[in-house]
Parts: structure tokens; sequence; C-alpha cells
């Protein structure tokens, strides 16, 4: 073993590299590994999902906020080309017909004075237009806080949805489905519809002079965003197929409400909303002459005499002729509500018969019921009234009980 003499020596002689140090690392992230980073969720999430996030949750929002930031930032996006492995940053969109050449003209060249003139639609907005339109009904998020009661709101339908209390109907039209204070679901997402400021004014268009309602809105999502849209955006979204717009039904005890507020004494100012009749067979079969109590409850929006006046032909009225026992005429209220309030009500009475047109089609009519006249008629004054959620029809006793705790 020979003999150390100098520093250098020593180092110089460290075989197994016990004298070797390494810098100590910083645990400070740059803000380039902080861009990456938060880059990288996004990656996750298609890699889990396979699709771009979309604002269908507020998680998912957050996310897609992130992406849209980030593919608006040139130098940013020439950070993360490397680790952009979906190409999820490329903002560029193929071309795939002359609108979309026409479109991508950003700085004018195909402008000219004449020559397409086709391209110059009348009655129809500019993109640049429709483009304006659309950012100021793009969503927003909503503070937390101010989010708080609307997501009770929320929870609250979804909870009712599951136990039947409310149910799915498919949208069908804005002066029928669309009001302010309903719920929708467009896209499998909840929405509230806050407000609904309306005008209304006169259009001209190719078929003729027409109507037209429209104005903002102010919807809240349930994934804590909100929107200002057009009234006939909302509605021609709802109607779109591939948007499977749905209606949510009031509960039970919202028809009541609304059906006892709007009961008042008549005047000039009212409207009539339609008739609730209550009908009598009159067929010969057997099957159906034998049933004693047996009435037909129905709503018309045209006189009750005009309403039954082919009865023998239609199967609705079991392809016989019927007696009018009893109609109202309602005014201010929803008569179609306050027909499906009495049906849901007699609803275990329900006759359960198959009868067949003249073609020879089968059909189960679902508004007749078994029930005495007098039943029939208490319960449309308690309806009127309000009193109907303290009731239930007892069937095995033909009689109207008061509800208890236990029933």
């Amino acid at each position: 073993m020979s003999k150390k003499i100098t520093l250098e020596d020593i180092f110089n002689d460290d075989e197994f590299g016990i004298l070797d140090s390494k810098p100590t690392g910083s645990n400070i992230k740059t803000e380039d590994e902080r861009l990456i980073e938060s880059f990288e969720e996004i990656n996750t999430f298609f890699e889990k999902y396979n699709r771009e996030p979309e604002a269908t949750s507020v998680t998912e929002f957050k996310l897609l906020s992130r992406l849209n930031a980030l593919r608006q930032d040139a130098k940013k996006i020439e950070i993360l080309k490397s680790h952009d492995v979906y190409n999820l940053l490329d903002t560029k969109e193929d071309i795939k017909s002359v609108a979309d050449i026409l479109e991508d003209d950003d700085l004018g060249i195909l402008d000219t004075d004449d020559s397409l003139s086709i391209f110059k639609l009348k009655h129809v907005s500019s993109s640049k237009e429709r483009a304006e339109s659309d950012f100021v009904a793009q969503r927003k998020a909503i503070k937390e806080k101010e989010f708080l009661p609307y997501e009770s709101m929320f929870k609250k339908i979804h909870k009712d949805l599951r136990e039947g209390k409310r149910k799915l109907f498919t949208y069908e039209n804005a002066d029928k489905n669309l009001k302010a204070g309903s719920f929708y679901v467009l896209n499998g997402v909840l929405l509230f519809l806050k407000e609904t400021n309306i005008d209304t004014g006169l259009v001209s268009l190719p078929s003729g002079n027409r109507v037209r309602k429209d104005g903002r809105t102010r919807i809240i999502f349930e994934n804590g965003t909100m929107s200002n849209m057009l009234y006939r955006s909302l509605d021609k979204a709802l109607l779109h197929k591939e948007n499977d717009g749905k209606i949510v039904s009031h509960t039970e005890s919202e028809i009541q409400k609304e059906l006892f507020n709007n009961v008042n004494s008549v005047n000039e100012e009212d409207s009539e909303s339609g008739w609730i009749y209550v009908l009598k067979s009159k067929s010969t079969n057997k099957e159906i002459s034998s049933i004693a109590d047996l009435y037909k409850i129905g709503y018309s929006t045209v006189p009750i005499q005009e309403r039954v006046k082919n009865a023998s032909k239609e199967s609705t009225y079991l392809m016989a002729d019927v007696a009018i026992v009893d109609g109202y005429k309602c005014y201010n209220m929803n008569a179609q509500k306050f027909e499906a309030l009495i049906h849901r009500f007699f609803a275990e009475v329900c006759l359960n018969v198959d009868i067949f047109d003249d073609k020879g089609r089968r059909i189960t009519p679902r508004e007749w019921f078994v029930v005495p006249l007098p039943i029939i008629q208490k319960t449309i004054i308690l309806i009127t009234t309000g009193e109907i959620v303290n009731y239930k029809y007892d069937s095995l006793n033909q009689q109207l009980i008061k509800k208890t705790q236990d029933n």
C-alpha cells in the first residue's frame, strides 16, 4: 500500500466512490413543469374517456376551460408540443367544403364586390354575427357561493325523479313547454330556466309575415355554469334530436298549487282553457254495460258536445255513443294537468279493457274509471281548493278518506 502524500492523492484513490457527492435537487417546480403537469391532467382525462372534456360537470368544465386557454397561447403550445400525444392543442380544422374555405379566408383574399354576390345571403346572419351571438350566450362559471341554492334544487329534482315524483317527457315546442321556473334536460345535463325576457315581434319570411317570440333567457345548469342564450336558441337546442331534449314534469303538489292559485272569479281578462267532462257509455256491449259506476273523465279544447259527436266511431269512447253527465269550463288553469291529476288519483280503478276500432286495431282506453259519480264530483272540488293533498281514494269501500301519517 503506497503512502498518500496529498489530498488530491486521497481523492484520486477513492476506488468505491465514497467521497462522491451530488448536489441536492430543489423541490420547487419551475413554471414550465407546472404547465406540463396541468396539461398531463387533460391527457389523463382523454386516456380514460377517449374524448375531450366537456361542460357536463364542474370538474370537466375546469379542464375544458384550461384546454381552451392553452389553445390560445402559442408560447405554451410550443412548450407542450412534445407532451401533446393526442393532438389536443391542434386548433386547425380540416377544410371539407367551399363554405369552409370561405370561412377560413382571414385576409379577405376571396372578397370581391360583385363576383361573390351569390354568397351574400340577405336573410341569413353573417358568420361574424352568429359568432358574436354565440359568444354572448356562452356558458360562464357561477361562483360557488351563488350556486349553492341552485345545487340543492338540482339535488331535489334528481331525488324526485328517482322516487317517481317527477317524470321526463320529450320536449315538443316553446309555446307548450318552454316556461320560466321549469326544469329541462339538454345533452344529459339538467338545467333550470330561471328567467325569460320575451319580446314579440313581426318578422318577414319567404312564406309570409309571422309573429315571433324571442329574447334573452337566464339558464342555470347543474354543472355550475349559466347562460343567457336566446329563447328561440334554447327551443331549437331542446328540439334537436341529437340533444335528446326533455322536460321535467312538475310534482303532484306543484300541479295542485298551480290549479288552486289560478281558480278565481271569471272576468273579461280571464282566458278560457278548456273543458273537463264526465261521460257515461251507452254501449250495448255486455262487457261494458254490465259495469256499474263506469265513467270517462277527460279533457277537451272544444265544447264537449262538439268533442263527443263522433263517439261511436272512436275507440277512446269504447266505439259507442256517450251521455254527458257533467262538465266543467276551466279558466286560467292548465286543464290537461287537471285531467292528469284526476287520472292519477283514480289510477287504481282505471278500466282495463281492449277495444277494437273499425280497422281491427286493438286499443286500450285509459280514461274510463269505475267510481261513483258523487266521488268524482267531490274530487274535482277538492282539487280546485287544493285540499286533495289530504285525501286518497279507498276503492274497496268506494269512499274518500283523509290521509294520516300511517297512510
